[in-house]
């Protein structure tokens, strides 16, 4: 956002919430609306010590986080009606075949109706011949080797179960290996760092902890918490709150699975430069705005079609933004006049609120607000740039989807940055990570207009300035233009409009992103520049005749095919 605001005062639980979120002990989540938990602890199998630890465990997280508990070993819960009190089911530590046909009928119906299902530890040693259960739990336990301790490599710090970690967590438990792995079909929060302990067997990637979407439902798991210790470790407890809180649809993640993406910061800024006042304090690999208006920009490289995703979380009524596809220079101003902004802010108008594209389209105001998380908490976006579309998830719900028609802000390619607004809009910035996505090579053909005649680069020359006409079509390289972004190219340079007016030649130049190179085509079959159309000069279809724009008028004269 361009401007400031005035502070709004926030109540003391939105305080709170902030503070807690950074501590190791489970945040309170009195705004969380009431709801009503099951927890289930029925045993075919090994048996764990640790259950009646689990059960007080949830029993004290819901006294203090407003869910109520009931806790069965009793199968015959299993039904329709019963199932239905309940947000959210808890396997604690289940073994073996635990329901019959008609139980599992219920259940399955439960979570795809909307049902949340959170599992710790052996609730993966559960139900191995019921497929729908395999799919709920993401992955079935193969082997574990004795107890020890190990490191965990925390990938997700904005997920609730997570977010209170850091980089890596150092404890001891039971390490189960599974017998596949669960990244294709889940988000993982956390991975085994196998060279810390004895007896991984899943090589370099070993997840522990995970969580889905699956059709209406939620999933999430843990392989943590095998030992009666683990029910008192303050990390833990928050571990387990937060994978409830998720399970229940009283916090939102984006848990889609997440592959192929590479990491910009996640602790390091190298390749990033600072524009404008203020910055960016860098600590516990966050980001966090001081100051401004300014911006941290990835100046390392440019993009053009990528998915970027990265986790933002503001503590009150704060003020941010992300920023693409703008050019390199050393001006905050310049990259929001030339580009585009994905804002985040509490409050403010539509088009210049959390998810819109700032000043040119609000996002969808139900869907935002069913994804968004509060202040405290954190949101995860993906700014998914495909030519000059721009779609906007937030915790994996698309929430806009906005088509760029003016040339000067093309999205097709440019850098990306996130700003510090001022004083006050304290907005902190985990894991910012890239997926470039595969781009077809344009294939070189003809622009063809009135007469049937081609757009030609004069004599084939490719000096800046040479003239761009209608010619007899030849094939020749001279006829040839390929579509790149907003730009149309011939041997390697643009056409450009060398002004704005009616009656600007059209010439060949080197390309440099000013706006006369940026071209849209129009379903009547116009190119347009500055709101003005390619034109042939006086209708004529002589060869030789001159290019130029022209105020839109639908004539024969300013209609072209693009191969």
């Amino acid at each position: 956002m361009k401007h400031s605001l005035p502070r709004r005062a926030l109540g003391a639980v939105t305080t709170a919430l902030a503070v807690l979120a950074l501590g190791s002990n489970p945040p309170a989540t009195a705004a969380d609306t009431p709801y009503d938990v099951l927890v289930f602890s029925k045993t075919a199998g090994f048996r764990h010590d640790s259950i009646p630890q689990g059960i007080a465990l949830i029993r004290e997280l819901g006294a203090t986080n407003s869910f109520t508990v009931t806790a069965t070993e009793d199968a015959n819960a299993f039904t329709t009606t019963n199932l239905a009190q309940f947000e959210a089911v808890v396997f604690l530590n289940t073994t073996g075949d635990v329901l019959n046909a008609t139980q599992q009928s219920a259940f399955e119906s439960y979570v795809r109706g909307g049902g949340g299902y959170a599992g710790i530890h052996s609730a993966s040693d559960t139900e191995y011949d019921w497929p729908f259960y395999g799919e709920l739990v993401g992955a079935y336990f193969a082997s574990h080797p004795a107890i020890q301790q190990a490191t965990e490599r925390v990938e997700d710090r904005a997920h609730a179960a997570t977010a209170h970690l850091g980089q890596t967590w150092v404890r001891t438990d039971e390490w189960y290996n599974f017998r596949t792995n669960p990244r294709s079909s889940a988000k993982v929060l956390a991975t085994l760092d196998e060279s810390t302990y004895s007896g991984g067997s899943m090589g370099g990637d070993h997840p522990i902890t995970w969580c889905k979407a699956i059709q209406g439902g939620r999933s999430f798991y843990t392989g943590n918490g095998h030992t009666q210790a683990s029910y008192a470790e303050p990390a833990f407890r928050s571990l387990v709150l937060g994978g409830i809180r998720y399970a229940a649809n009283r916090t939102k993640a984006d848990c889609r699975p997440e592959t192929g993406y590479t990491t910009l910061y996640n602790g390091s800024t190298a390749g990033w430069s600072q524009t404008g006042p203020g910055g960016f304090t860098n600590s516990n690999a966050t980001l966090t705005s001081t100051g401004g208006m300014g911006m941290l920009w990835y100046s390392a490289k440019e993009y053009r079609s990528y998915s970027l995703k990265l986790d933002w979380m503001m503590p009150g009524d704060d003020n941010s933004g992300v920023v693409i596809g703008f050019p390199a220079g050393s001006d905050p101003n310049s990259a929001l006049s030339n580009g585009h902004e994905v804002q985040i802010d509490a409050t403010d108008t539509p088009d210049r609120t959390t998810g819109s594209v700032y000043g040119f389209q609000a996002a969808d105001q139900a869907a935002r607000d069913a994804a968004l998380n509060p202040p405290g908490e954190w949101n995860t976006y993906e700014l998914l740039v495909e030519g000059e579309r721009l779609q906007v998830f937030l915790n994996g719900v698309k929430i806009n989807d906005f088509t760029n028609t003016e040339p000067a802000r093309s999205l097709t390619s440019g850098h990306i940055g996130i700003q510090n607004h001022g004083t006050g809009d304290d907005v902190s910035f985990r894991n910012i990570r890239i997926k470039e996505l595969g781009v077809v090579t344009p294939t070189p053909g003809p622009i063809v207009g009135v007469a049937g005649k081609c757009v030609d680069v004069n004599g084939a020359s490719s000096a800046d300035g040479t003239k761009i006409q209608l010619w007899t079509c030849t094939g020749g390289t001279n006829q040839q233009w390929t579509r790149e972004g907003s730009t149309l190219r011939a041997l390697g340079k643009c056409m450009t409009a060398v002004g704005t007016n009616d009656g600007a030649n059209v010439q060949l130049s080197t390309c440099d992103g000013r706006g006369g190179q940026n071209w849209i085509a129009g379903a009547n079959g116009s190119l347009t520049n500055s709101g003005r159309c390619l034109d042939a000069n006086g209708a004529s279809s002589a060869n030789g005749t001159q290019l130029i724009i022209w105020s839109c008028h639908g004539g024969t004269n300013q209609r072209w095919t693009l191969s």
